[in-house]
């Protein structure tokens, strides 16, 4: 007897689609996923765009009051914290909200599409789910293809909105629309970046820390071609190196330059590109830089939580570290100039550097704050470390030894709390020691090491405030980015924007003291690290009450 077995022949997969089949369908998935986060991010930074534009208008109502502003934005500062101020010498508030407040929303918008890209892909693998959808009809680049879709569109909303808003205030329609495209050229282009460094490690936060160290060096390359070009003499090639420096370079309401957003997108294809080819050279869930392996047998040192805490975030403190130390060499170093170029600001400008006729003081205090809230991003990442070991399955096991819930939760936070003092330490001694060359000042070491340090309970704040929302609701922990927003907000734009003390106060960062500019307060520094100390037990507390969510 003959038994004859009939097999479906497999469908045929055309090799010039079949890398991309199942886009449509991720990608709408992708767009139920960020039914929250696409419209926080696509809305929020035009209206954060509309806020400076209302503000501003609101406090510029004179032409002498814009030209109060000339002397800060053709400074040395201006340029540092804004742009190279085109147009700045006949300027208006079209040309000061792009030249000086478009950089923070820039910024944004790189941020929106390098975490956008590394959620969809890299994240994906790493927690499984990817495995599950590629055991379907699914491509191989069909992930990576419906995410820098979706990165482009949010790009091109942010770019209408913003764009939008602006003509309609009654600005010329082609700086407009310029200014909203080289926004939304910023978000592309990081998008592209992150879509190469997802490749390189198995690890979301090792690619997002690469394409986020990306970011940084764009601004500090940025800022200082800038600074030298407001200086008339030195490296004004730099600010051509940086992504977000092609975004300023189109100079809308000035010169309208179309041309340097041609670079953002050709670089933006272009690590799109690297990112297809690299990603057929690695295996599924591998990255093509393989982690070291490991001994095979634990030190003595990793016998507990607090060490193994440690371990985790070793790699993260030598990052900062080493960011932290250069990026306050480099800016200590322009101190002097910075001076220089205030020499002859009317009192009103000078009270945004700090509002006193001392201008070292008020720009060393203000840079202290920067790097506080610098820290405050590492510390609300090392907090996002623990709800990637419980939703990756790596806390149940330690939970399941004699670990307790409380030296678990503790112990990471304890090492995130004397991660934030050694980073403000070693970002105080960078800044310090660039200071001391630049104005010969050898006393400025100590002053700063002191200014920095005195920020940590305020970072420890956000850090245990972040702690808590993680015991108790999880999903709500992005919401701790608005507490650093917020500080970004009312240390830059208080004095200009004209935000009411009461409302400045309720920023962690405002309460210590912009040291040397103003007096530690060694009250607010006792009562912020009381109220850090209390929030960390709440939140302990709090964490012995819920289940652990796996994969969640």
């Amino acid at each position: 007897m003959t038994t004859t077995t009939l097999r479906r022949p497999a469908p045929h997969v055309s090799s010039g689609t079949g890398v991309t089949t199942g886009t449509g369908t991720l990608l709408w998935f992708m767009l139920r996923r960020d039914r929250i986060r696409l419209p926080a991010w696509s809305l929020g930074l035009p209206l954060l765009m509309t806020y400076f534009t209302t503000a501003l208008e609101a406090i510029a109502q004179t032409p002498q009051d814009l030209a109060g502003l000339t002397a800060f934005t053709s400074s040395p500062a201006g340029a540092l914290f804004g742009g190279p101020g085109f147009g700045f010498d006949h300027l208006t508030v079209e040309r000061f909200l792009a030249g000086q407040y478009g950089l923070y929303v820039i910024i944004g918008a790189g941020l929106m599409g390098m975490l956008t890209v590394v959620r969809h892909t890299r994240a994906e693998e790493r927690s499984g789910r990817a495995e599950l959808i590629r055991a379907n009809v699914v491509g191989r680049h069909a992930p990576l293809t419906a995410a820098l879709i979706l990165t482009a569109a949010m790009a091109v909303l942010v770019a209408v909105l913003i764009g939008s808003m602006m003509a309609a205030r009654g600005y010329p329609l082609s700086g407009s629309l310029l200014f909203g495209s080289s926004i939304g050229a910023a978000a592309l282009v990081f998008g592209g970046i992150a879509a190469l460094t997802v490749q390189l490690s198995e690890y979301p936060r090792a690619a997002s820390g690469a394409a986020g160290a990306t970011l940084g060096a764009a601004f500090v390359l940025r800022g200082l071609g800038d600074m030298a070009m407001v200086q008339g003499s030195g490296a004004t090639w730099l600010s051509w190196l940086s992504p977000i420096g092609w975004s300023q370079q189109t100079a809308p309401y000035v010169y309208d330059r179309w041309w340097p957003l041609v670079i953002s997108l050709l670089v933006a294809a272009a690590t799109a590109a690297l990112g297809y080819v690299l990603s057929t050279r690695r295996d599924f869930g591998a990255g093509l830089v393989p982690p070291r392996p490991g001994s095979p047998r634990a030190a003595a040192w990793l016998a507990g939580p607090l060490a193994l805490a440690f371990r985790l975030q070793r790699a993260s403190l030598i990052g900062w570290s080493l960011a932290l130390l250069v990026a306050g060499i480099a800016y200590g170093s322009f101190t002097q100039p910075l001076v220089d170029g205030f020499a002859d600001a009317p009192p009103d400008l000078v009270e945004i550097m700090g509002g006193s006729a001392n201008m070292l003081d008020g720009y060393l205090g203000m840079m202290g704050m920067t790097m506080a809230l610098a820290v405050g991003v590492y510390a609300v990442l090392a907090v996002h470390t623990l709800r990637a070991e419980e939703t990756d399955g790596r806390a149940e096991p330690v939970l399941a030894t004699a670990v307790s819930r409380a030296g678990w939760l503790g112990g990471h936070v304890a090492v995130a709390a004397v991660g934030v003092f050694w980073l403000l330490l070693v970002a105080g001694l960078g800044m310090g020691i660039g200071a001391a060359v630049s104005t010969g000042e050898a006393g400025l070491i100590a002053t700063l090491l002191l200014g920095h340090v005195a920020h940590t309970p305020a970072v420890w704040l956000v850090l245990t405030i972040a702690a808590l929302l993680y015991a108790s609701a999880p999903r709500a922990l992005p919401v701790i980015w608005v507490s650093l927003g917020y500080g970004l907000i009312t240390t830059y734009f208080a004095p200009i924007l004209d935000i009411h003390d009461s409302v400045l106060r309720l920023s962690p960062f405002a309460h210590v003291g912009e040291y040397p500019l103003e007096d530690i307060s060694v009250v607010a520094v006792a009562v912020l690290a009381l109220l850090s100390a209390a929030l960390l037990q709440a939140a302990v507390v709090t964490f012995r009450r819920r289940d652990l969510a796996s994969g969640a």
